[in-house]
């Protein structure tokens, strides 16, 4: 919250920029657990999800999914419905920073590849939800992460 306070004339009156993520997960059967994929940004190296920029002709989960493979990797089935929303400020190629605002939708990891864009531009891990919440910086962010690991729990006792 205290990143954003310097920057509330631009959150209440500037323009607001879009972007589209992917809480990336895979279920481990034996443990009745699940796990959320983490990648490092390419600027700072903090830790986020995979997320990017509209793409012109593509929905905001097809972008999602786009991202997840770009940055982590990963393919799998991806919600079409948003899971959720969070705030951050990007920090752009200029120095300037501006107030996003990320629609988040869930994917379940089916395949990861070897091979993807931006595979030497950035490390992931796979971790527990409560682990990624700790690393991630922003604060709706964690809350989300946490959020996802309760609904997975309760969906996995419907199948």
């Amino acid at each position: 919250m205290s990143d954003l306070a310097p920057h509330a004339d631009a959150l209440f009156h500037g323009a607001i920029y879009e972007q589209y993520a992917a809480i990336c997960y895979r279920r481990n059967r034996e443990l009745g657990t699940a796990e959320v994929l983490l990648v490092t940004s390419r600027e700072s190296g903090r830790w986020v999800i995979p997320k990017g920029w509209p793409i012109k002709g593509k929905k905001p989960y097809e972008v999602a999914a786009i991202e997840a493979f770009e940055e982590a990797g990963v393919r799998g089935k991806i919600k079409k419905k948003p899971f959720g929303y969070f705030t951050y400020l990007k920090q752009l190629a200029d120095g300037n920073r501006v107030p996003c605002i990320v629609q988040l939708h869930l994917l379940e990891v089916e395949k990861s590849c070897e091979n993807f864009p931006e595979r030497d531009q950035r490390r992931n891990e796979w971790l527990s939800f409560t682990e990624a919440a700790g690393r991630v910086r922003e604060p709706e962010l964690k809350g989300l992460l946490l959020a996802a690991e309760r609904k997975l729990r309760r969906s996995k006792g419907r199948k």
